[in-house]
């Protein structure tokens, strides 16, 4: 049996060598000769599973460690009997941790509180949905648009993307890339959609690169006809539009999802896949050992004289500051692989002991259902 993996894919050697040859490799070169022979593939987006990867291959079962399944011809495998799986809502909690570290920075540098704000969420499924709690936590108005979900639980809850654009201070996408259909997010914001946003609007991209329409959002910000935009995400990733960079408030190497924690679930998910079609005894293999950050894991806040916004951004600051991440990134644009393949570990909020003084009971809660533990 052999199973070709990503090798970039955390907690996993060792785990499947006792029942199979296991091939590691960059997925760039995750070729069709490689797995010709192979009875698995475990990947990440980087490889494209397509009929030119998969054509005569001996391959069963795909598991890619990520939310997004766009890297991979689904409806080709499923014509040709190859199973295949992605990992739902695996980084969910480390990209709600991501957005709450670029809202309370965003607040920092623009001086506002966050309940003077509307954030919009578009999309609104495992990782939309916990972005939209953490900014009702914080104190933020929530806007949620979700077209298919709206269709499959009524328009309650749900409004307009046009309703979103018109009543949001900050939006943020979280939709998989679909170009075609009712649902298609391929250039949602296109150069028609981002003209008609505001002096007093920050648009926020974490989901997929070809979501918003890159040149179109350098010539808004160029022009100043918008605030400010956030990219975590790329259009021609890992080639990055320099100028584009400068003109961002905040960028990051597609690395919103890519928490210790996240890590370990999409491993997780792939390895219990690839465990149950091929009968592998791993259907319910957890990671184990999952490292301690550079930041202490147990820290003291004083709350004496701190309004509950300062307690808050202080407590998700500590956890992760995404200007790190920044600052990398401007450095070396063309790291952009190296600085995701050698992400440092990055942990999530329910790793985190605080011992918290002098704060009221409703901060104190409030950091608990963001994940904290309180002592």
């Amino acid at each position: 049996m052999k199973i070709v993996c990503d090798d970039k894919i955390p907690f996993l050697r060792g785990v499947l060598e006792p029942y199979a040859e296991v091939v590691y490799l960059p997925g760039k070169q995750t070729t069709a000769e490689v797995v010709k022979d192979a009875d698995a593939v475990i990947t990440r987006t980087r490889t494209i599973c397509n009929e030119a990867l998969l054509k005569d291959s001996a391959v069963k079962v795909i598991a890619t460690a990520t939310i997004g399944f766009d890297h991979i011809d689904t409806a080709w495998c499923e014509a040709h009997g190859i199973e295949w799986k992605n990992a739902p809502g695996c980084n969910s909690w480390s990209v709600k941790q991501y957005i709450a570290s670029v809202l309370c920075t965003l607040a920092q540098k623009h001086d506002f509180r966050f309940e003077d704000k509307t954030l919009g969420v578009v999309g609104v499924g495992n990782v939309g949905s916990k972005v939209a709690e953490v900014a009702r936590l914080l104190g933020m108005k929530v806007l949620l648009n979700d077209p298919p979900r709206a269709r499959k639980e009524g328009d309650e809850g749900f409004v307009s993307l046009d309703e979103v654009m018109e009543k949001s201070d900050i939006i943020t996408l979280h939709v998989p890339l679909e170009k075609e259909g009712p649902d298609a997010t391929w250039h949602l914001f296109d150069a028609q959609r981002i003209a008609k946003l505001g002096k007093h609007q920050i648009l926020m991209n974490s989901s997929r690169g070809s979501v918003v329409d890159n040149k179109a959002l350098k010539v808004a910000l160029q022009a100043g006809s918008i605030c400010a935009a956030v990219l975590d995400v790329w259009e021609g990733e890992p080639e990055l539009d320099r100028e584009l960079i400068s003109l961002l408030d905040i960028t990051t190497p597609h690395i919103a999802g890519y928490s210790a924690d996240g890590k370990a679930n999409g491993t997780m998910a792939s390895v219990r896949t690839v465990a149950r079609k091929l009968g592998l005894p791993l259907c319910e293999w957890t990671p184990e050992g999952i490292p301690a950050p550079e930041q202490e894991l147990t820290f003291t806040i004083d709350a004496s004289g701190k309004s509950k916004q300062d307690v808050l951004s202080e407590a998700v600051l500590h956890t992760y500051q995404v200007l790190d991440d920044d600052a990398a990134l401007r450095a070396n644009p063309e790291l952009f692989e190296k600085l995701r393949g050698d992400y440092p570990i990055r942990r999530e909020f329910t790793a985190f002991n605080i011992n918290l003084v002098g704060a009221d009971d409703d901060t104190v809660n409030t950091l608990r259902q963001i994940g904290f533990n309180i002592n």
